[in-house]
C-alpha cells in the first residue's frame, strides 16, 4: 500500500495545477493564429518547422512530448476537453478557442472535430536508419517503399502500431507522415511508433537487413509464393510497395521471400494497408495480447 503512495501523489499534483485560460479568438486574421490557417489538404508545405494535428486523439499523441506543443485552437465545444488535457500534461502552450464561423474562415475547412495544434516538427521528424539505436534488435519493421497516397501513410502507421512493430522505414519519396490528415487516419500513431527516414534506397534496408539480422520479405503478385508456405522468421522486415508499380525490382532482389496474399478468382489485389495488415499479422514478432 505505501508503494502507491508516490504515484497517488503525482497525480494529484498534476491535476491541481491552474488549467490555461481559453483565449477568445474573434478575428480570422489575428495574427496570434497565423499558423492555423488555410489548412485545405492541397497546402502542403511546412509551415516553418511546424506541423498541425487535428482530433483529440492526436493531441494526445503530440502531448506525450508536451515542450513541443506550440498552440491548440479548440470550437467553444471542444475548449474544456482540450483545456483539461493541457493541464493534465503540464502543458502551457497557449490555448485559443473560437465560434465555428470565425474556425472555417481561419483554416479554410469545415472542422467537423473542432480542434487543431501545432508543434515543433522536429522531435517527431523520421530518423536517418543509420542514427537508430533501438534499446534491443527489432524484430519487426513494415517497409514502406513509395507511398505517395496520404491515407495510406496513415493507415500503415496505425497498422504498424497494432502489430507491434518496432518501426516503419519510410523511402525517400514516400508522403509525410506528419501531414494532418496523414495523422488524423493513424490516430496518431505517427507520432508514438519510430519513423526512418531513408535517404539511400534500398541501401539503407539493405544496412539494417545486415546491421540486424533482419529477412526481408516482400509482397508482390507476380513470381512469389502464397504467404502461408514461408516460416516465422525471428526478425523481419515487411516491404509493401508503391499503389500503382509495387515494390521495386531492386527491392524484390533483396529479399529473401517474395510473398502473396491468395485470392479468391478475379480478385487482383489489395489495398496496400489492407496488404501490411494481414502481412504483419501472419509475421509480426512484435508482442501482442
Amino acid at each position: 500500500m505505501p508503494d502507491a503512495m508516490p504515484e497517488q501523489k503525482s497525480t494529484d499534483d498534476a491535476m491541481s495545477l491552474p488549467m490555461p485560460s481559453p483565449i477568445e479568438i474573434v478575428d480570422a486574421s489575428d495574427p496570434r493564429v497565423a499558423a492555423f490557417a488555410d489548412i485545405r489538404e492541397k497546402e502542403l508545405t511546412s509551415r516553418e518547422g511546424l506541423f498541425v494535428g487535428e482530433t483529440l486523439v492526436v493531441l494526445e499523441a503530440m502531448l506525450l512530448k508536451p515542450d513541443t506543443l506550440c498552440a491548440v485552437l479548440a470550437s467553444h465545444r471542444m475548449r474544456d476537453r482540450a483545456r483539461e488535457m493541457l493541464a493534465q500534461a503540464k502543458c502551457r502552450a497557449p490555448l485559443y478557442t473560437a465560434s465555428e464561423e470565425v474556425l472555417e474562415q481561419l483554416t479554410g475547412v469545415q472542422l467537423h472535430r473542432g480542434l487543431l495544434a501545432t508543434a515543433r516538427r522536429a522531435p517527431f521528424e523520421a530518423i536517418d536508419p543509420a542514427q537508430w539505436n533501438p534499446a534491443s534488435p527489432p524484430r519487426t519493421v513494415l517497409v514502406a517503399e513509395d507511398i505517395t497516397n496520404i491515407d495510406n501513410i496513415g493507415q500503415l502507421f496505425r497498422i504498424a502500431a497494432a502489430f507491434a512493430a518496432d518501426a516503419v522505414l519510410l523511402s525517400p519519396i514516400c508522403h509525410d507522415p506528419l501531414y494532418r490528415k496523414s495523422l488524423r487516419v493513424s490516430t496518431g500513431n505517427a507520432l508514438k511508433v519510430q519513423a526512418l527516414r531513408a535517404t539511400r534506397w534500398p541501401e539503407d534496408l539493405a544496412m539494417l537487413r545486415e546491421r540486424f539480422g533482419l529477412e526481408i520479405v516482400a509482397t508482390a503478385i507476380q513470381s512469389s509464393v502464397p504467404i502461408a508456405s514461408i516460416g516465422e522468421p525471428a526478425r523481419v522486415a515487411i516491404v509493401v510497395g508503391n499503389e500503382a508499380n509495387g515494390v521495386s525490382a531492386e527491392v524484390r532482389a533483396l529479399a529473401n521471400h517474395i510473398v502473396r496474399i491468395p485470392m479468391a478468382a478475379g480478385v487482383d489485389s489489395l489495398n496496400v494497408a489492407v496488404s501490411a495488415a494481414i502481412t504483419l499479422d501472419r509475421l509480426s514478432r512484435g508482442a501482442r495480447v
